[in-house]
């Protein structure tokens, strides 16, 4: 059985931060310094282990969240190396879950980048640990003094350095283990004043320390274990690292504080479990020990092709084994864990057990999903974590497959690639019948088209989708239409007389027989209303459906031999069609409520943008230093592609989220060139 000693000797650390900053050359480093690998891997080589795709290679970035393990000394760490691009928050968020601590990797080239924040600041939202790992310190011309003021002007005092970079970068200095300068000058500062800062930070969250600190002038580095935990769990003590992964420089000093100062999984803030649904949810507290039941949370879904679907998984509690019965959420019978994996990019490493801490995987359990609680009791049936909050898909592309008779492979592909991203969406369009694939961005979803035709060979055309207008009319009218033909024996008659008038906006559609001495007969009223129906499905101004209209079947006549249901169902079609064409039809579109985050310095850019689209501004909101949310609402067709013109206007730092809000009557300029193209279709 598992031991409190097995559990306090795992560490779980997720490298997070922007594209660039070096996360998978870091990752690579730190196996390499732990013996995991014999040599680091290159990026630009597509050596590592970590970036194992052939998309990954190919692009020489990553798009997956990799997990990676080594043991070093006593203690093994599991890390997890996440997507820096923000098109890919659906792979790195989750990572969030699975881990004690959140490294923030920063280039010390580029500085602070918007990533950097965003990732430090969800980290917070949920209480893990964090450090700042200050990658590329070799690099010609870095600042690494400035830099530090900046991280702390950023992101708070409390972000002090637990090692100092020496001869330009060539080498760290620890600086709480050490009390005093030996050897090499630090680039900056000194080692005794950075241990001063840290030693001070760290007794203030404990009384008794404090008192010892004032009046003993230090306090033994070996005795600040509890304090230092207390500090990281509070956020009063976020350390800063120096390294570069491509000299090694700083990896030993790094790994010290890995096993050294960083909490194991008996150490840190809880998971955020509850139980229960909505208001009536309540927080409950696993605990870290290998006897009690299990709860481990799906924080990743893969699909790999030759072990199939598997569920990447953390255990906060109990024991998993082989041949464990585990129940998915309120799923009321159990699967049985075949077999329990450790994952090393993509090589599969098949373990005995899981106890609280590990990061595993178990593969071929169809109903695994992510976000899933996995539990042995069915008493914890309705436990989850709290949801994270995810930036909401936005960039459509409509998506249809190139050769007829693929529609069910494409959406079982479609459905297989969304289940392992949250920000991916897929949706059917009935208003427009197109199938619509969501994603944050352009290179969300040109990867996603790379996987489709690369990886599952399944070629697809693509286009913008499209916009769901409506027609409606602003008059009453009323519309009449005889149908006769004769063909040589019984022929078609049917003639509908009704009038139309315009209903509330959202009302629908509503059809009113008030005919009278069978003038119609009643039994083909069903095909006036099924004539009436087509014409407003099909569109009478620019082919969008007709909406917000009462029709009302007033008179009528047919033909005891002629009449049938198709010379009613086409008369009440072409009698809708002329009184919607005297009603003064006019075109709605779709309104939505928009929320665009960027610096503050850019305000006036993106304000002045949506005047230009017909985007009215209603307010704004301050969410996070430096940067504001304009809330506005703008028509829907004006913000195609919108998230490259907000990248232009503030450096690719603003992000936005629409959500529908009303339909409204278009211009005068827009109908016209909406129904000059539909009657060109239809010539």
């Amino acid at each position: 059985m598992a031991t409190h000693r097995d559990i306090a000797s795992r560490r779980t650390l997720a490298l997070v931060g922007p594209s660039a900053a070096g996360k998978t050359s870091l990752a690579e480093a730190l196996l390499w310094k732990a013996g995991a690998v014999g040599a680091p891997g290159s990026v630009e080589k597509g050596s590592t282990v970590s970036d194992h795709d052939p998309l990954e290679k190919r692009g020489q970035r990553s798009l997956n969240t990799t997990l990676l393990h080594f043991t070093h000394g006593d203690i093994t760490t599991h890390l997890v190396d996440t997507p820096g691009a923000p098109d890919f928050l659906g792979q790195s968020l989750p990572a969030l879950e699975a881990v004690e601590t959140a490294a923030i990797v920063i280039n010390a080239s580029t500085g602070i980048e918007p990533m950097a924040v965003r990732m430090m600041e969800w980290a917070r939202q949920r209480e893990r640990d964090r450090i700042i790992v200050v990658n590329k310190i070799d690099a010609q011309g870095v600042n690494l003094e400035a830099l530090v003021g900046q991280i702390q002007a950023t992101f708070g005092k409390e972000c002090l350095p637990v090692n100092l970079p020496s001869q330009r970068g060539e080498r760290v200095l620890d600086c709480f283990w050490k009390l005093k300068d030996e050897g090499p000058p630090p680039d900056f500062s000194s080692v005794e004043a950075a241990h001063r800062a840290l030693v001070e930070q760290v007794v203030e969250v404990d009384g008794d320390f404090v008192e010892r600190y004032l009046n003993d002038g230090d306090v033994a580095p070996e005795e600040l274990h509890a304090p230092l935990e207390q500090a990281l769990r509070e956020g009063h003590l976020v350390p800063i690292c120096f390294v570069s992964a491509r000299t090694g420089a700083g990896v030993p000093e790094l790994l010290d504080v890995i096993e050294r100062l960083l909490p194991d999984p008996t150490e840190s803030n809880p998971p955020a479990f509850l139980e229960g649904e909505g208001e009536d949810a309540t927080p409950i507290q696993a605990v870290t020990d290998p006897d009690k039941h299990v709860l481990a949370h799906v924080f990743k879904i893969t699909q790999d092709p030759y072990v199939g679907k598997m569920g990447v998984i953390r255990v906060h509690q109990g024991t998993i084994t082989r041949d464990s019965q585990l129940y998915v959420g309120d799923g009321r019978r159990p699967f049985k864990v075949g077999h329990l994996f450790m994952l090393q990019g993509k090589e599969l490493k098949e373990v005995a057990k899981a106890v609280p801490g590990d990061l595993c995987a178990i593969a071929k359990v169809e109903e695994l999903h992510y976000d899933a609680v996995l539990h042995d009791a069915a008493e914890d049936a309705h436990i989850h974590l709290k949801p994270l909050d995810f930036p909401v898909p936005v960039h459509g592309l409509a998506i249809t497959p190139k050769r007829r008779g693929d529609e069910q492979r494409l959406h079982d592909i479609l459905q297989k690639l969304v289940s392992e991203d949250p920000c991916l969406k897929v949706e059917h369009v009935a208003s427009t019948n197109e199938t619509v694939v969501y994603g944050l961005g352009e290179l969300h979803l040109r990867t996603l088209l790379d996987r489709l035709t690369e990886v599952h060979g399944c070629q697809v055309d693509t286009r913008p989708p499209r916009i769901a207008y409506r027609e409606t009319v602003t008059l009453n009218a009323e519309g009449h239409h005889r149908h006769k033909k004769q063909t040589g024996g019984a022929g078609q008659f049917g003639e509908v007389f009704l009038r139309i008038e315009p209903l509330p906006r959202g009302s629908g559609f509503q059809f009113v027989d008030e005919t009278k001495g069978g003038s119609i007969p009643y039994n083909f009223i069903p095909a006036v209303e099924k004539g009436v129906r087509q014409a407003m499905e099909e569109g009478v101004v620019a082919g969008y459906p007709v909406v917000d209209l009462k029709c009302v079947v007033y008179d009528g006549k047919h033909h005891s031999v002629d009449s049938k249901e198709i010379a009613f169902v086409t008369a009440g079609k072409k009698a809708l069609i002329a009184a919607v064409q005297a009603a003064r039809p006019c075109l709605l579109e779709p309104i939505v409520d928009v929320e665009i985050t960027a610096p503050e310095a850019n305000m006036g850019d993106i304000t002045g943008d949506l005047a230009t689209r017909r985007g009215q501004v209603s307010g704004t909101r301050g969410d996070t230093a430096g940067a504001l949310t304009v809330l506005a609402q703008a028509p829907l067709s004006e913000l195609s592609s919108y998230q490259s013109r907000l990248n232009s206007l503030t450096g690719g730092q603003g992000r936005y989220t629409i959500a529908f809000s009303h339909y409204e009557q278009v211009p005068a300029n827009v109908q016209q060139q909406l129904a000059s193209q539909y009657k060109l279709k239809e010539e």
